[in-house]
C-alpha cells in the first residue's frame, strides 16, 4: 500500500497541470488503492444491498466518493483492535459507539457470558441477576429504583412516559443538538421558516402532531429557563443530554444547576440521558461530575459490556409508576400507585445482565481512578493532536469531554469552500486505509488503548494529511 501511495504522490507532483486535474488523478488512484485494500468489505456491501436495509451504508454519501462508500466489515475484535474480512488490522476508537470502555471482548465479561450460557437463556421467569444488578446500579448512581429495557431508545421512551404519567402533563422540553434515540417523541427540532421559528419533525414518517407536545430549547441559554417557566403548567419533563455528543465543548455546569433548581420548584421531572456519559466520565456519570441529581436517568452502552441493554433509574416517586410501588408480604399492604405500561420480551435478558454484573463489579472495584486516568490520557492525546494541527495550519481543533473526543463543530474554516468538504471526507478514508477506525475523527479511548496505539493514531493523522496535501486536497 505504501508503495502505491508513494507512486501516487510522485504522479501528482507535475506542476504544469491544473490543480483540479491533479486532484482527479490522485482521487482515482486512491479509490483504486482503497478498493483493493478493502475489496471484501465492498463485495459484501454490494452483494447484500438489496436484501439488507442498513442506514449506515450511505452515511456521508458523496457522489465523488461513491466507489468507496461502504462500511468496513469486521471479522474479529480484541482489546483496541479490529480485524476486517480482508485481514486488515485497525486501531479502533469507535468502540461500539461508546460501549467498550474496556476495549473489545474484555476477559471478565467473556467469562461471565460463558458461565451464563452454561446456565441457559431463560426468559419468562424472573432473571436471577435482576435484583443484584439493580442494586449495583442504584449504589453507583445514587438512584432509588431501577428498571431494564433493551436499548437506549427504549429507555428514553419509558422515561418520558413515566414522567408524563407521574405529572399528568403531556409536553416535554428537549434541547437543540441533543440526541435521544430514534423514537418519534424526540425526533423534532426548531427550524426557522420565512422568519418564523417552528418545531418540526427531523425525519420523514414522524407525524407533525408530535411537535405539539415538544418544546425545543437552546442548550445553556438563560432564555431557555424563562421558556420552561412560561410552560410550567404543561411540561411533564425536561430531557437533557448533559454534554451533547455533537458539541463536546458545551459543558454548562452552572446552567444545569439552575435547571435543577427551577424544575424542582415547578415540579417538572428532570431527565438525564446518560447513554454516553454514564459510567464513562465518572462512576456516577454526569450527575456526579456536575453535582446535579436528576429525577430520572437513562443508561446503556458501557453497562451492558457489549450486549444490548437499556436502564431507567430514578426516584421512587417516578419509578413506582412501573410496578405500583413498595409493598410487603405478611401484612395488608398492596401496590397503591397507579401504573403506566412498561414491557418488553427481552428486558432483563440473562446474558445482558450477566455482562452488566461483571462490568459494574469491575467498575466498583476499580473506583474513580479508572475514569480519571482515562480522562487525563484522552486530554493529553487531544492536546498533542491540536499542537500538530495548529502547527500545520489545519483549520480543525479537537476537543474532549473525559474520554470522548472529536472535532469542534463550531470551527470556521479559511480554506476553499469547494475543496474542504471533500478533503475532510477523504481524510476519514485515508485514516481507514492506514489502519485507524473512527467516526469522522470522533471517538472514544478505552482502557485497552496503549501508548503505542495513540502514537500510531497520531502518525496516521500526520501521514494522511501529507497524502492529501500531495493531492492538492488540503
Amino acid at each position: 500500500m505504501q508503495k502505491t501511495i508513494s507512486n501516487l504522490q510522485s504522479s501528482v507532483s507535475q506542476t504544469n497541470r491544473a490543480p483540479e486535474e491533479l486532484q482527479q488523478d490522485y482521487l482515482q488512484q486512491f479509490i483504486t488503492d482503497y478498493n483493493e485494500h478493502t475489496k471484501t468489505s465492498k463485495k459484501f456491501t454490494q452483494n447484500y444491498r438489496f436484501t439488507l436495509a442498513d442506514s449506515r451504508v450511505p452515511t456521508g454519501f458523496n457522489l465523488a466518493l461513491k466507489e468507496i462508500c461502504y462500511p468496513i466489515v469486521a471479522k474479529k475484535s480484541f482489546g483496541s483492535k479490529i480485524w476486517d474480512v480482508d485481514g486488515n488490522e485497525y486501531v479502533d476508537v469507535t468502540m461500539g459507539f461508546g460501549i467498550n470502555l474496556f476495549g473489545h471482548n474484555p476477559s471478565f465479561v467473556k467469562i461471565a457470558l460463558l458461565e451464563q450460557l452454561e446456565q441457559g437463556i431463560h426468559l419468562g421467569p424472573q432473571t436471577e441477576l435482576a435484583g443484584e444488578v439493580a442494586e449495583l446500579i442504584a449504589e453507583m448512581t445514587g438512584m432509588e429504583r431501577v428498571a431494564f429495557s433493551n436499548t437506549g431508545t427504549e429507555a428514553v421512551m419509558a422515561a418520558i412516559r413515566i414522567a408524563r404519567a407521574a405529572t399528568k402533563r403531556n409536553k416535554i422540553a428537549i434541547f437543540s443538538g441533543s440526541y435521544h434515540g430514534h423514537s418519534d417523541n424526540t425526533l423534532v427540532d426548531a427550524k426557522e421558516i420565512n422568519g418564523s421559528l417552528q418545531i418540526l419533525p427531523t425525519a420523514s414518517g414522524v407525524p407533525p402532531s408530535i411537535a405539539e407536545d415538544v418544546l425545543v430549547l437552546d442548550y445553556g441559554s438563560p432564555q431557555s429557563l424563562e421558556l420552561i417557566e412560561a410552560y410550567k403548567h404543561e411540561l411533564a419533563a425536561v430531557l437533557v443530554e448533559p454534554v451533547q455528543t455533537s458539541r463536546l465543548d458545551l459543558q454548562p455546569k452552572e446552567f444545569l444547576h439552575k435547571l435543577r433548581q427551577l424544575t424542582t420548584e415547578l415540579d417538572i421531572a428532570l431527565i438525564f440521558d446518560e447513554m454516553v456519559t454514564g459510567f464513562r466520565i465518572h462512576p456516577g456519570g454526569a450527575q456526579a461530575w456536575f453535582g446535579v441529581a436528576a429525577d430520572i436517568a437513562t443508561y446503556g452502552k458501557i453497562v451492558g459490556g457489549g450486549l444490548p441493554i437499556g436502564v431507567i433509574a430514578g426516584k421512587a416517586a417516578y419509578m413506582d409508576k412501573i410496578d405500583g410501588g413498595m409493598w410487603n408480604y405478611g401484612d395488608d399492604s398492596f401496590p397503591q400507585v397507579e401504573t403506566t405500561l412498561f414491557a418488553g420480551t427481552h428486558c432483563k435478558h440473562p446474558l445482558s445482565l450477566a455482562a452488566a454484573k461483571a462490568v459494574l463489579k469491575y467498575l466498583k472495584n476499580q473506583g474513580a481512578t479508572l475514569q480519571s486516568n482515562l480522562n487525563q490520557r484522552t486530554a493529553e492525546f487531544v492536546n498533542t493532536l491540536n499542537a500538530y494541527l495548529e502547527a500545520e495550519n489545519i483549520p480543525v481543533k479537537m476537543i474532549n469531554f473525559g474520554s470522548i473526543f472529536g472535532p469542534n463543530s463550531g470551527n470556521s474554516t479559511t480554506n476553499s469552500e469547494k475543496s474542504l468538504p471533500l478533503g475532510f471526507s477523504l481524510l476519514t478514508y485515508h485514516l481507514i486505509n492506514r489502519g485507524f477506525l473512527s467516526r469522522g475523527g470522533s471517538g472514544f479511548l478505552s482502557t485497552a488503548h496503549t501508548d503505542e496505539d495513540i502514537t500510531y493514531i497520531i502518525q496516521a493523522v500526520k501521514d494522511s494529511i501529507n497524502d492529501l496535501r500531495s493531492g492538492y486536497f488540503l
